[in-house]
């Protein structure tokens, strides 16, 4: 039987990115996302707000990315897997905590949430690589239109011809 491990987050980070980097050398990231969920209570009939934190790690260049370019308060779109992992705590207890694994991260929003200044100029952000698009080629021109045949003279006609 087949199974799908799939999570898609748009949010805002609720803090800097934690970046570390391994003995390889290789970056982790840590951020926090906020989602929002509005409702409206069955009883008094008021608009309810409810607020989800989710735990995101990026590791590799995605990690580097994303300590470069994101900061508290920047919009982000994630996709990713869930992944659970099991720790002890400080207390001895053994616990468990669901993250998210993030494989695809797309930047939402101008300049100024991707930690780049408020300035659309300064030459800041991330454009993540371009797929080429297809030359495209002018279409070819008409081809040559043949004059026109002189329009019949009916003077030249004779005039017993019925029509």
């Amino acid at each position: 039987m087949a199974s799908v491990n799939k999570v898609i987050i748009v949010g805002n980070l609720g803090r800097d990115p934690e970046i570390r980097y391994m003995p390889s050398g290789d970056a982790i990231a840590n951020i926090a996302v906020a989602t929002s969920y509005k409702s409206k209570d069955k009883n008094t009939g008021e608009q309810r707000e409810t607020t989800e934190w989710h735990r995101i790690s990026f590791f590799g260049r995605l990690a580097e990315i994303v300590g470069q370019y994101l900061k508290k308060g920047s919009s982000v779109y994630v996709e990713g897997r869930l992944q659970t992992r099991k720790y002890t705590d400080k207390d001895g207890v053994e616990k468990y905590a669901t993250d998210i694994v993030a494989e695809n991260m797309q930047m939402l929003g101008g300049r100024q949430g991707m930690g780049g200044g408020d300035s659309m100029d300064d030459g800041g952000g991330y454009e993540a690589p371009q797929r080429q698009a297809p030359q495209r080629q002018a279409p070819p021109a008409p081809a040559a239109r043949p004059a026109p045949k002189p329009a019949p003279n009916f003077s030249d006609m004779d005039d017993d011809i019925p029509f």
